[in-house]
């Protein structure tokens, strides 16, 4: 592998990273500000990460980029990072403290191409202005290596979004002009049997099949908007946005954390089995209640609990499951079950995120077949879909989510994404059913 002269870039066929000199990094207090206005009018890379619980950060333009392809690539990014990270010097709260964001694609061998071009296998970027919001304050962070004007760059950012509205209207939505599946109700039937052979055959327990749904837009989209507006219909989930210097914008709101690491403290959760929400309280109990009750769900579920806790086993002193819980949403229900643990030793959270990529509930049992057996079976490029998306810092502690109920936009179309959990006795045509009510939280936000 070459370093090219000049720049800080190192290249090579499978890694690179942008920015390897030691980064520092100034933070300022601002009383509010629109996160629209980080996001706005540019080509450049942009993020943007929302939690349940009430963490938002949105951030713009590149300090530092880490990029791998191949199976190695979560070791690759985890030694880009410390290269970059090792040298930090921060001042300003831990709250605005610089992190990178990114996240993988499903498949290792994942090559970008369109509409996921500029998305490599991985790729996580630590931006150069970062706005930072949780309950004790929103803080204003610029990064930089140690030959940047970083404080030049904070006032900057500071008098420019101090001048502006701190709030500003969620705009309208597009409009859909026409959609387009990938897979044909005919065509998903002999999938759905194709993975019910080998499921009888005894070499699959449990595939998760996905669709795409191609929705030509009326006009240009509003990606932060439209977040937005999820934020106010899913308040309890997470939200992302993902834009690098060319290509599309990944986005979503999906309701599955991948996992939360502090320190040794993991969190992570089980989310499988769905069913639509009612019209009323007592209806809601009802389809509840079903789910509850039949085998299929809780078969389905109980095999993301077990893998899950396979797992996180060898990386961890204790761990436990709770309770399983249901989780709802505007237009959907899910059964859920919290898993935590405190780790055996000093860890990054991108080698828990690899030990639980892909889990059942959008890969499959046992995880190498059911690679396969999407692989084989599906027609269309998962790219980032289904993927972890999220931050880590320079400690190694983060958080990722699962990217479901995701899509990316790119040159007036947004592509829609959905899968469900295929078991012995799914029924081709209620699984059709089920994806299609996963489409419904961005897709609505279109119309």
């Amino acid at each position: 592998m070459d370093r090219s002269l000049g720049d800080g870039r190192l290249t090579g066929d499978t890694a690179s990273v942008d920015g390897a000199d030691d980064l520092v990094s100034r933070s300022r207090e601002l009383e509010g500000v629109s996160f629209s206005a980080i996001l706005d009018g540019s080509a450049e890379s942009r993020v943007q990460w929302a939690t349940p619980g009430g963490l938002e950060l949105v951030g713009r333009g590149v300090a530092a980029r880490f990029t791998a392809a191949g199976p190695d690539r979560f070791d690759r990014v985890r030694t880009q990072a410390s290269r970059a990270f090792d040298g930090l010097v921060h001042d300003g709260p831990e709250a605005a403290r610089p992190r990178a964001f990114g996240g993988v694609s499903f498949h290792d061998g994942h090559e970008p191409a369109p509409p996921w071009t500029g998305f490599d296998a991985a790729s996580f970027v630590v931006p150069q202005v970062l706005v930072a919001r949780t309950d004790d304050g929103t803080w204003l962070t610029a990064v930089g290596n140690r030959s940047d004007n970083v404080d030049d760059r904070l006032e900057r950012w500071h008098e420019r979004l101090t001048a502006l509205p701190a709030m500003r209207p969620s705009g309208s939505t597009p409009g859909v002009a026409a959609t387009r599946r990938t897979t044909s109700p005919a065509t998903w039937t002999s999938q759905v049997e194709a993975v019910l052979e080998r499921i009888a055959d005894g070499r699959l327990t449990k595939a998760v099949l996905a669709q795409a749904l191609s929705v030509t837009l009326e006009g240009p989209v509003d990606v932060p908007a439209t977040l937005e507006r999820l934020r106010r219909r899913y308040p309890n989930c997470y939200r992302f946005l993902v834009s690098h210097d060319i290509g599309g914008t990944f986005f979503g709101a999906p309701p599955e954390r991948l996992v939360s690491k502090r320190g040794q403290r993991v969190e992570t959760e089980a989310l499988a089995g769905s069913v639509p929400r009612g019209e009323t309280p007592a209806e809601d109990e009802e389809y509840v209640d079903r789910m509850r009750a039949d085998e299929k769900f809780q078969h389905e579920h109980g095999l993301v609990v077990d893998a899950i806790r396979k797992q996180l086993a060898p990386l961890a002193r204790d761990l436990t499951v709770s309770d399983q819980t249901i989780r709802r949403l505007a237009t959907i229900q899910h059964l859920q079950t919290p898993i935590e643990a405190t780790l055996s030793g000093d860890r990054h959270v991108l080698e828990i995120v690899e030990a639980l990529h892909p889990t059942p509930a959008v890969g499959g049992v046992p995880p190498d077949v059911a690679w396969e057996t999407i692989r084989d079976t599906e027609t269309f490029e998962r790219g980032w879909y289904a993927s972890p998306v999220g931050w880590f810092d320079a400690d190694g502690d983060g958080e990722f989510a699962v990217a479901i109920r995701s899509g990316i936009a790119a040159d007036g179309t947004v592509t829609l994404f959905a899968g469900n959990g295929i078991v012995g006795d799914s029924d081709p045509d209620e699984e059709w059913d089920e994806v299609q009510l996963k489409y419904r939280p961005i897709l609505d936000e279109l119309q």
